[in-house]
């Protein structure tokens, strides 16, 4: 009897061991974005800061990571992860523009298009100078992989907001 006790105690501390090893493995995949924010792992790539820089071109918040360094290979590429609802503004790229989804379900718009459901392991290749938005869908977060194209001569060119309810009907 009493052997059972020590197994069924040595059995109980270890599921407890366990839950906590766990628990602490799950915060670490998470990052903490402020009291009432944590954004979720979606994919394999790094999610890395608040994206404050372009901030003010985004409805909602989202985060970047560069993922290329060697500017002589020149293919910049970064993840950007979307909160839910998340998107960008209307914009043109001169050089074009590639994006991969990686996580999560988000959305891609051609001005004059209907949007196009994004899902990992989706690729969107954007001829230069095409308006467009992308980002997340209303309950999900998204993560794409962004890739510039001709980046010598590539600049971005920001334009409007999508506004809610170009958004609503985009995603339905």
């Amino acid at each position: 009897m009493k052997k059972k006790k020590i197994i069924t105690l040595f059995f109980a501390s270890m599921i407890i061991i366990t839950g906590c090893t766990n628990q602490g493995k799950q915060e670490q995949n998470q990052k903490t974005v402020d009291m009432n924010t944590e954004v979720p792992e979606i994919s394999d790539f790094s999610i890395g800061e608040e994206n404050t820089a372009y901030a003010q071109y985004f409805s909602g918040k989202s985060w970047l990571a560069s993922l290329t360094k060697m500017s002589e290979l020149n293919v910049p590429m970064s993840n950007v992860t979307f909160e839910p609802g998340c998107r960008n503004n209307w914009h043109s790229h001169t050089g074009g523009q590639i994006l991969v989804a990686v996580g999560g379900i988000g959305y891609y718009q051609e001005r004059g298009k209907a949007a196009v459901r994004m899902e990992p392991g989706d690729v969107i290749e954007i001829a230069p100078n095409i308006e467009h938005w992308h980002g997340a869908a209303p309950n999900s977060w998204f993560s794409h992989l962004a890739i510039a194209c001709n980046p010598q001569t590539n600049e971005n060119i920001w334009l409007e907001p999508v506004s809610d309810e170009d958004y609503t009907v985009a995603v339905k």
